[in-house]
């Protein structure tokens, strides 16, 4: 979790100024493409509707030309598919600013603060936390994202102690497959 998009140098929660309330993502192409988190990104949020501020805007911020093209080829496919006109912007990136660390892994932190502490005890420096995809992936399934089967797979990869993957697996977020169209994403900045 972070700001980007605009121009103050800097910025925190209560010192926005003119950035918006976003991730950043590490991916590896190998593995998904740039059109599949594009995909993914649409079927995640209503880009019909106007945001409440530019802090809450919906948008992708491209790196490269290849990236605006496919990422402007995506929204037009959208709008037609919807049939509306999709408010959710197309920006070139801006340097992004990692939030505040009380801002980072929200639906974890939320849910299950002793899984937190848990992951603190393994990565006790802040910015490792953050950039742990063991930390991100589990932020992602308690924030409803993923399902039940997919965390039993890849939950000794997760190094959750057995009472962490107890309570993991018990918690009501963890989607039980019954919501099959809603795409399995993580959030945070991790590499799928």
């Amino acid at each position: 979790m972070g700001y980007s998009g605009g121009t103050q140098k800097n910025p925190t929660y209560h010192s926005l100024g003119d950035h918006t309330e976003t991730i950043q993502m590490d991916f590896d192409p190998a593995k998904i493409s740039y059109a599949r988190l594009l995909e993914i990104f649409w079927a995640s949020h209503q880009p019909t509707e106007n945001p409440w501020s530019r802090q809450y805007m919906k948008a992708v911020f491209y790196h490269d030309e290849a990236q605006k093209r496919q990422a402007e080829a995506s929204r037009e496919k959208v709008a037609a598919k919807l049939g509306s006109r999709v408010t959710t912007q197309i920006l070139p990136a801006t340097p992004f600013y990692l939030a505040e660390d009380y801002h980072q892994k929200y639906a974890l932190r939320r849910r299950a603060p002793e899984i937190v502490r848990e992951y603190r005890a393994i990565y006790p420096d802040m910015s490792d936390f953050v950039n742990s995809t063991a930390v991100a992936r589990i932020n992602g399934y308690l924030g409803g994202f993923g399902d039940f089967a997919l965390f039993q797979a890849e939950m000794d990869l997760l190094g959750l102690s057995p009472a962490g993957r107890e309570k993991v697996s018990a918690m009501k977020h963890l989607r039980r497959g019954d919501d099959r169209n809603r795409p399995a994403v993580s959030s945070g900045a991790c590499p799928l």
